[in-house]
């Protein structure tokens, strides 16, 4: 991973920063630069962008503060390695999630001096994360300042890229399962319970897809970042849509006659003027998530200001029918392709020949590009080996791109997203002779993984309610992971996607787990330098008969839909409780019940043969 020398960007920055701009301020202390607000995505985002421009590093979360003497960056333990390796001098990490690391907002209150202005561009950053930087200042004296004009564009100038856009396709009905008219009516019911005039849904929400679902569309350029630059209004009698219209599809005016509706189309800028003029309109609220952007929740009056997770996020998390029938066949085809990838691997490694990190991501999304529905991968495949595979968020590089070899671990997290469901699945493998070490740590993440899996739980409790099941296995020899257990997953949508998920840190709007919720179960291990350690499956919450029934509440519990061995070569037997190698052996002749009889049917004997092996009872 490169590093790059910030050194004469900083400097411009700084410069701007001292400059006065209409009348605002004198000059700046400090400036932020904040993280894509999209919770846990796996690509980068226009804001992302900016961010790596200016500090060089380019994972998917992580904020920089700039004052005239000192850069920071925070950043969560997903990526203390690869930041560290890709911050230059002038930098400092931060690790957010430490219990001694402050928040952005506590460290600028005790650090700089009183009457200091510090700014950011509130059309970057949401009304959630800018109220405790803005109340931290405050309180120190200090002041929060709405900047529009973004001084990292003006530093990157000419040379920064155009910004990205996806041209939109229309999704068919077999594959959305609901028409927005259909869709509409939820969410009118629940306007009315709210006594809302209108919901506001903005592209930097943290459940960034949710007007896409909602109009059955997705973006054409799939990979990585299947979202476009768009705002939705909603209210009582009118759909607004705020998009360029050069990047609506050919088919989108029998798309809405399908689909039951009429949609008004704007241009993206138009999105204020509109808002203004709902607002002086009437006096009923108007709906808006808080995790949208500082500057469209500061355009409505507190008074009229209805602050919650929209309707269409809640919605969009719990799965109907079609949706759950496409998630558990696109998951089938995509364990067909990850099976033939890692038998191929194998083969290749053992007979010495050459296959890379970057080679071997290649190989994996040209088999899956063979799969039907297949649109593209549903994120940058991590493909790495070794001491790469310590890295949570690796992206192997020309720089960094090492051998797949039988003396190390490797790590394969990939996924696809197909038309009728998205994929994302982490397996671990040791081609040679793994240390006791490794199958130590191994057997430990697959017991969390294991019992997690197999939990019964009340319907509706909180995912964070549910992160130490997973974890116990290593707390008990202190050893932990710094990512979450389980984040939700979209339909041909972002891979992650709120607002519920399984983690150390609370989600404010998670809802509780329901029925037909999709999320991942991933627990892991990083020694850093040395390996990594991940398994993940695409689990659907699906309902569970308890004894007691939690006293009317009803319970539910998992079902995993990833179809793909785990590696039982890295699995110390005697670690694992009964009913542990029970839950392994099962896993394992559903996925050979599966898959071997479309294997035989292809006649792909050598993969037909690795996964018979594979799936043995141990």
């Amino acid at each position: 991973m490169r590093m790059k020398d910030t050194t004469e960007i900083l400097c411009q920055l700084r410069k701007l920063m001292k400059r006065p701009t209409g009348g605002q301020w004198t000059s700046l202390s400090a400036y932020i630069v904040p993280s894509d607000d999209a919770h846990g995505s796996e690509y980068i985002c226009e804001h992302d962008q900016r961010r790596a421009f200016i500090s060089g590093f380019d994972g998917s979360a992580g904020t920089a503060v700039i004052t005239a003497d000192k850069a920071l960056l925070w950043t969560d333990g997903r990526y203390y390695q690869q930041a560290s390796n890709q911050l230059d001098p002038n930098w400092s990490l931060m690790k957010d999630g430490l219990p001694t690391t402050p928040s952005i907002g506590s460290w600028l209150a005790g650090n700089l001096p009183k009457e200091s202005v510090v700014a950011v561009d509130p059309k970057l950053i949401s009304f959630r994360r800018w109220q405790p930087i803005h109340k931290e200042l405050i309180a120190a004296d200090c002041s929060l300042l709405p900047l529009e004009e973004n001084l990292v564009d003006a530093v990157w100038g000419a040379e920064q890229p155009a910004r990205t856009c996806n041209p939109i396709i229309t999704l068919d009905l077999k594959f959305a399962g609901a028409t927005i008219a259909e869709k509409w009516r939820n969410v009118k019911c629940q306007m009315e319970e709210k006594k809302t005039q209108a919901l506001v849904v903005s592209a930097l929400d943290e459940v960034a897809c949710e007007f896409l679902r909602f109009l059955n569309l997705r973006g054409s350029d799939i990979d990585y970042n299947p979202v476009f630059f768009a705002y939705l209004i909603v209210t009582h009698d009118e759909l607004k849509f705020f998009v360029s219209s050069t990047k609506l599809p050919s088919d989108f005016k029998d798309h809405l006659v399908t689909n039951g509706v009429e949609v008004s189309i704007f241009a993206y800028e138009e999105i204020g003027e509109h808002l203004i003029r709902l607002i002086k309109k009437r006096e009923e609220k108007i709906w808006i998530s808080p995790n949208s952007s500082y500057y469209l929740n500061s355009m409505i009056p507190k008074n009229k200001r209805h602050q919650e997770v929209t309707p269409i996020a809640l919605s969009k998390a719990i799965k109907n029918n079609i949706e759950v029938e496409g998630f558990v066949n696109c998951h089938i085809r995509d364990g067909v392709a990850l099976c033939q990838y890692f038998a191929w691997l194998e083969a290749m490694v053992l007979n010495k020949q050459h296959v890379s990190e970057i080679s071997g991501a290649i190989k994996l999304e040209e088999l899956r590009s063979k799969r039907e529905h297949f649109m593209g991968p549903s994120f940058e495949t991590i493909s790495a080996s070794g001491p790469n595979a310590s890295i949570i968020h690796y992206k192997p590089t020309e720089e960094t791109n090492r051998a797949i070899a039988d003396k190390e671990i490797y790590l394969c997290d990939s996924g696809a997203q197909y038309k009728d469901g998205t994929t994302d699945v982490t397996r671990t493998w040791h081609f040679g002779v793994p240390t006791d070490w490794q199958k130590e740590t191994y057997t430990r993440v697959l017991r969390g993984q294991l019992t997690l899996g197999a939990t019964i739980f009340p319907r509706k409790v909180k995912g964070q309610v549910l992160d130490s099941l997973a974890r116990k296995a290593l707390w008990d020899i202190g050893l932990d992971y710094g990512h979450g257990t389980g984040h939700g997953v979209g339909h041909f949508l972002n891979v992650h996607e709120g607002p519920m998920g399984v983690g150390i840190r609370l989600m404010p709007d998670d809802p509780g787990l329901q029925e037909n919720m999709m999320i991942s179960n991933e627990p892991g291990y990083y020694q850093d330098g040395e390996f990594g350690i991940r398994i993940e499956d695409i689990v659907q919450i699906i309902p569970a008969e308890a004894k007691c029934n939690f006293n009317g509440r009803g319970g539910l519990t998992f079902k995993t839909i990833t179809m793909c061995p785990k590696q039982t070569k890295l699995v110390k037997k005697e670690m694992l409780l009964k009913d542990e190698i029970n839950l392994l052996n099962e896993y394992h002749r559903l996925v050979w019940d599966t898959l071997s009889p479309i294997l035989k049917k292809e006649g792909d004997n050598l993969t037909l043969l690795w996964l018979e092996r594979e799936t043995q009872k141990i």
